[in-house]
């Protein structure tokens, strides 16, 4: 039986272009781009040149301080350019695809009989230990650390997310995670702990075994892994815990169950500008044209990858990031001269003060654009971050002692448990306009360096 935890603050912001509970193949994209800056806390040191020929798995680059870390082509192709910028960063490989996506040797095994360093083994020389990510300090997990137990988030409450129920909603979803989940169970002495939602109907998070299994209710950021972490076992000063997608959890079982590596996922093609908002079956790295194409009915809009809270933007002739889940397409907002401005009821605008009138109508859902309605001030303290933040931090002193520099302060105040995403909801109902997840961001990294 799941423990279960109530969230009280949050905000749920329901936005018009949810996907449907259908599905098609995308169309094939020509090429892929893998970008180290996806996984962030990697140095890389690239392992491929131009012309090279590549299969799902051949790596492409690694980790400069830990070599073991890989990160591995999405796709069977040839390398065509390995981009850099400013003093040589790289910034991207380019792969174009040959449509086969022929993998590398993978020996199938169930992972609950495999020792542990040879899961590790595994995990490590096919890509997939780069899609772990450790606590604190939200970076590519350590190869060489030890955590104290590894947290899946089996729902996501962020606005447009891909339902769940629907990924993995298929029998053989339930044995491919069950794979994966006996695979991360290997790499902790600890336990391996799942989420779900109250209202979630997939038996494929609820009928895993070896896990604790938890059962969250209550608004958006409930989804947010670091939120379970902080209302399952807190994070101490010294102590590593590591998270994965159910997603990446998916792939690895499939690695282990098929005896070939695929990272094909569902992605959720979301937003008020798309004509019939649905899910693709696409790969990491592939082409945002791949998925959009034919389905944008607006001229002047924005391509996220990821969620509009956390996303990033690409443009149309982007790629889809390592971790994105779904592409979002919203109206761009940068065309709006509104009539008599502020003082207009806006019933069609949501807000979470009540200043316009749409509060009335109910629960409705809204078109949003990317208008920030005004422009940076002084910070206030006001306590709008305390109301949707479901953490025991206080998240305005701690955005200031990041500002600060301030390490005593910052490790008083919870940094440890905190990542950009938990800071998202809080920079959206921001009156000073400020950037928070990227302070946050900042501040991991300064500490990260500070206490190396």
């Amino acid at each position: 039986m799941a423990e279960s935890i109530k969230i009280k603050k949050g905000l749920d912001i329901k936005l018009k272009g949810k996907a449907e509970d259908t599905k098609e193949d995308a169309l094939q994209s020509q090429f892929f781009s893998m970008r180290p800056d996806d996984f962030h806390g990697m140095t890389p040191k690239v392992a491929v040149k131009e012309g090279d020929a590549v299969k799902v798995g051949s790596v492409l680059f690694c980790d400069k301080a830990n070599p073991e870390l890989k990160v591995v082509s999405p796709c069977s192709g040839t390398v065509v350019a390995v981009n850099r910028g400013e003093r040589r960063k790289v910034l991207d490989i380019r792969l174009e695809s040959d449509g086969k996506f022929e993998s590398v040797p993978f020996e199938k095994a169930e992972p609950s009989q495999l020792k542990s360093d040879d899961v590790k083994k595994r995990l490590l020389e096919c890509g997939f230990f780069a899609f772990i990510n450790q606590r604190p300090y939200d970076v590519v997990a350590n190869p060489n650390d030890a955590p104290k137990a590894i947290f899946i988030s089996g729902f996501d409450s962020a606005p447009l997310a891909p339902s769940y129920d629907y990924v993995f909603g298929y029998d053989q979803c339930v044995e491919d995670l069950q794979r994966g989940v006996d695979a991360l169970a290997k790499l902790t002495s600890g336990k391996v702990y799942v989420s779900t939602h109250k209202d979630s109907a997939s038996r494929a998070f609820k009928e895993l075994k070896n896990v604790s299994l938890y059962e969250f209710e209550g608004p958006h950021p409930a989804g947010n892994v670091g939120v379970q972490i902080h209302h399952i076992s807190p994070i101490n000063k010294g102590e590593i815990v590591w998270t994965i997608s159910p997603y990446d959890v998916l792939a690895i079982g499939k690695a282990f169950g098929k005896g070939s590596i695929d990272f094909s996922r569902l992605i959720a093609l979301v937003g008020s500008s798309v004509e019939k908002p649905k899910y693709y079956k696409t790969y990491p790295g592939a082409e945002i044209a791949s998925v959009v194409k034919g389905q944008v009915k607006e001229e002047n809009v924005r391509y996220i990858s990821g969620n509009p809270l956390t996303g990033t933007q690409v443009g149309k002739d982007g790629f889809i990031g390592a971790f994105a889940h779904q592409i979002t397409v919203i109206p761009e907002g940068n065309k709006n001269n509104e009539f008599l401005g502020w003082i207009m009821p806006r019933l069609s605008k949501f807000s979470t003060s009540r200043s316009y009138f749409s509060w009335l109508l109910g629960d409705k859902e809204y078109v949003a654009d990317t208008n920030v309605n005004g422009g940076k001030r002084a910070f206030i303290m006001s306590g709008e971050y305390d109301a949707v933040f479901p953490m025991d931090v206080l998240p305005e002193f701690l955005v200031k002692a990041i500002m600060d520099k301030d390490i005593d302060k910052m490790e008083q105040l919870g940094i440890y448990e905190v990542a950009p995403e938990d800071f998202a909801l809080c920079e959206y109902v921001c009156t000073s306009k400020i950037e928070t997840q990227k302070i946050v961001r900042e501040g991991l990294d300064f500490l990260r360096k500070e206490l190396a």
